[in-house]
């Protein structure tokens, strides 16, 4: 399928504008719970998710559920 990178294409593309640029890092721990708790906390919990009709992921399972 055409399409099969597309979504990691999309968040990596999130990642780089939200996390990594204009931030510096103290080695490879510090970047992996950086990355972590973006992953964890703020992208699968609180950002707004076009897919999701702009609404974060905690509010779409609240309205579905």
């Amino acid at each position: 399928m055409c399409t099969d990178n597309a979504e990691m294409e999309s968040f990596f593309h999130t990642l780089k504008g939200e996390l990594i640029k204009e931030n510096r890092f103290h080695g490879e721990m510090h970047l992996r719970d950086k990355l972590a708790g973006y992953i964890q906390h703020f992208y699968n919990r609180f950002r707004l998710h076009s897919s999701l009709n702009y609404m974060s992921p905690v509010e779409y399972e609240a309205l579905v559920a």
